[in-house]
């Protein structure tokens, strides 16, 4: 039966029926298209249009009208989206089995409803001790079933309320889980609070709920809030501070606020110490108040550490470099001397290069040395793969910075600081340029006043994902003494990776074919459109290159891309290739994500409770649908996350080349074309190549390649670090 889309009378209908299943969902604006089982319908029916959260199972009623799409047919088109309770046993089976009530899963979903048909919610609301009588369930279960269903009440109150406000019912558990049973006074009194407080809900939409609720543009709530909201995502970027005046033009585009309105609302924030406003001799300068603590801490702890006595050691360093030679069978280069003589005499060092110059190995003879003379060395990495490989180099053990720091989660900080420092001679931290500002201001608490610390990192890399340019600021300090490895070692000169990573880094195109003696581990596959790309990916990751060099496609294949977005951009990278490499198991949906056993994942923020960070990279092992649970393995151990928790996580089939930092692949593969102009960077496709230690496979333009290598401009971080070190 068709609609008429022009018959007025049939343009705004209302509609309910189970949601069957998800055909496409847009996370960032909650687009849907849905199938929904409507009663009296043989046929489901297909809808489009915004919908909070959809889940398949749950009742929907829906305002909007009927369209006929040329393409697709008929469509109800949804304006307006209520999630109901269920009212017949399919209903009442689909939506307990889709996972809304711990302790239910599909199967005992359908035996509970077998046995109490429409009297299942009735009987779980008013009469829980009956579920008894299903198999399978017993007093635990029932208490269980009974807490999760209260919980899920209050949960559908909040539920209710935000979707009134046009709020995604993915954030109703978060912000339940935040505020309890006060949720809808504290969103009521403050809905700004939500966008610092809730993971994932934005400034846009704590704005959306306060003007729904009659708070007024020129509001000051509204003011500061907006302001805090463009610092973060300025800090997002990079940015340890923000000059004043740029900081009051983006927040008036945002907010359309008189200037006046901004300058009242900084000078509050100032007042109320969540801003520091500062003088920079060429602009004021306003930090987030962590920020600004930070790198006035840093600086004053390095100077500090800088100029603290040092430990006197008995070493003859002439003998003791004939020492390393002999017992490791190697020469050293004149800089690995020089180095050496330095690190026994410096309190604080910067060791720097590419890949192939050798900071390896002078950084295990530094160790030796100072381990033959007793002292007490300690090694850490921002990540846990770095750290991994940090350990497999030295022989010795790493950690990652938080572990060696000991994040106590009851806490809520680090153990070690001024008060318990490391118990250690020399702190040696490696990959320092993903160190960010914060991060180095808790490690410098923890140096004690007598150690060493070596800091040892590649400047060309990009920076830390994280605010600030640490590394590079230390380095341009002058402040600390810096050893640039710039010599490339006869046996790493085989590599056609690290020729073409010196080459890139030194403005040249790449070199394509191999010299006598070389190692064939770099290519090159032409292709100029990025359909043909993302196929040639696909065979590459499926067939290709498990083939010809035995990799397994999920251990040991890493797809990284300039771009989020696109054909070859990391969201349709992991959908094409998640169907590709690992289809047909057990899956949970969650805010328009499918996670599947076996899945690799990424963790995308920093969860202190958990001890997993941003840029951590696990296999999914096992999902419970009853208890809620998603088991995932990283290095070393195993993490549970809740449903609410999943949006912590990503598909990492493909990653972007900044979450590559600190990790080292058996094989990389690199789309590189045109269409990522706004990201072709020389620094970007430095990174990315040397995050192989077997194999790099670029695919796409000679042309991207090309503008990539010209554009040596960085990404500009205001930061003040630098300078502060040099003040006396």
């Amino acid at each position: 039966m068709n609609r008429n889309v022009n018959n007025s009378a049939d343009q705004y209908a209302t509609l309910e029926g189970v949601l069957e299943r998800i055909v496409f969902f847009n996370e960032e604006n909650g687009f849907t298209v849905a199938r929904l089982q409507v009663a009296k319908r043989q046929e489901l029916v297909a809808i489009v249009g915004v919908l909070p959260s959809p889940m398949p199972g749950e009742t929907l009623r829906l305002k909007g009208e009927w369209v006929v799409d040329n393409k697709f047919g008929e469509q109800f088109r949804v304006q307006s989206c209520l999630s109901v309770l269920p009212a017949t046993i399919t209903g009442i089976e689909k939506y307990l089995g889709s996972g809304m009530i711990k302790g239910i899963g599909p199967i005992m979903a359908k035996r509970i409803v077998t046995r109490f048909a429409l009297e299942t919610l009735d009987v779980i609301e008013e009469s829980p001790e009956k579920l008894l009588e299903v198999e399978g369930i017993g007093s635990i279960r029932v208490e269980r079933i009974s807490k999760a269903w209260q919980e899920q009440k209050e949960i559908r109150e909040v539920m209710i309320f935000l979707q009134g406000e046009g709020v995604s019912s993915t954030y109703a558990v978060k912000i339940y889980k935040e505020y309890g049973n006060k949720a809808i006074a504290v969103v009521k009194e403050n809905p700004y609070r939500l966008a610092l407080d809730i993971s994932g809900i934005g400034f846009k939409t704590a704005d959306k709920i306060a003007q729904n609720m009659g708070i007024y543009p020129g509001s000051p709530m509204r003011a500061e809030a907006g302001i805090i909201h463009v610092l973060s995502e300025l800090v997002d970027e990079g940015h340890v501070y923000y000059p004043y005046e740029k900081l009051k033009e983006n927040a008036g585009e945002l907010l359309e606020v008189n200037e006046s309105i901004l300058d009242m609302a900084l000078a509050t924030l100032s007042d109320q110490r969540r801003v520091v406003i500062e003088q920079h001799p060429e602009h004021e300068a306003v930090y987030l108040t962590p920020l600004h603590v930070a790198e006035t801490n840093v600086a004053t702890r390095l100077k500090t550490l800088v100029n603290s006595p040092k430990q006197m050691l008995q070493i003859d360093i002439e003998k003791a470099i004939e020492w390393v030679h002999k017992i490791d069978r190697i020469n050293l280069a004149e800089m690995q001397k020089e180095a050496l003589r330095k690190a026994v005499t410096c309190k604080v060092m910067v060791i720097t290069g590419g890949p192939g110059t050798g900071k390896t190995t002078l950084v295990n003879s530094i160790i030796k040395i100072l381990e033959k003379k007793g002292q007490k060395i300690v090694l850490a990495s921002p990540t846990g793969r770095a750290a991994k490989r940090l350990s497999e180099v030295t022989g010795r053990e790493a950690k990652t910075i938080h572990r060696l720091l000991e994040f106590s989660p009851n806490e809520g900080g680090f153990k070690r600081n001024e008060e318990y420092p490391l118990d250690a001679d020399m702190v040696i931290i490696d990959e320092v340029s993903m160190v960010d500002i914060l991060l180095m201001n808790h490690l410098l608490k923890a140096i004690p006043p007598t150690a060493t610390l070596l800091l040892v990192g590649d400047i060309d890399q990009l920076p830390s994902v994280g605010p600030g340019n640490v590394l590079k600021d230390i380095i341009n300090s002058g402040l600390v003494e810096t050893i640039r490895l710039t010599d490339i070692f006869r046996q790493a000169q085989e590599s056609l990776i690290v020729v073409n990573a010196h080459r890139i880094n030194s403005g040249e195109y790449l070199q394509l074919d191999t010299l006598p003696g070389q190692q064939n581990n770099f290519y090159f596959i032409k292709r100029q459109e990025p359909e043909q790309a993302l196929n040639t990916i696909k065979e590459l990751c499926k067939r290709r290159l498990p083939s010809a060099f035995q990799l397994d496609p999920l251990e040991d294949i890493q797809v990284m891309t300039p771009m989020h977005r696109g054909t070859v951009g990391v969201a349709n990278l992991n959908a094409e290739l998640q169907n590709l490499l690992n289809p047909n198991q057990k899956s949970v949906s969650r805010g328009g994500r499918l996670f599947r056993v076996n899945d690799k994942v990424m963790q995308t923020k920093n969860n202190y409770e958990k001890e997993t960070f941003n840029g951590d990279i696990g296999r999914i092992i096992s999902i419970d649908l009853e208890d809620q649970i998603l088991k995932v393995r990283f290095e070393d151990r195993i993490v549970d996350y809740s449903w609410s928790d999943l949006d912590e996580l990503v598909l990492a089939y493909a990653i972007s080349i900044h979450k590559s930092q600190g990790s080292e692949y058996p094989a990389v593969v690199i789309p590189i074309l045109p269409q990522h102009y706004i990201m072709l960077q020389r620094n970007l496709l430095y990174t990315a190549i040397t995050r192989a230690k077997k194999l790099v496979v670029l695919v796409g333009s000679k042309r991207a390649v090309a503008i990539a290598i010209k554009n040596n401009k960085v990404q500009f971080r205001y930061t003040n670090l630098s300078a502060r070190l040099n003040e006396v």
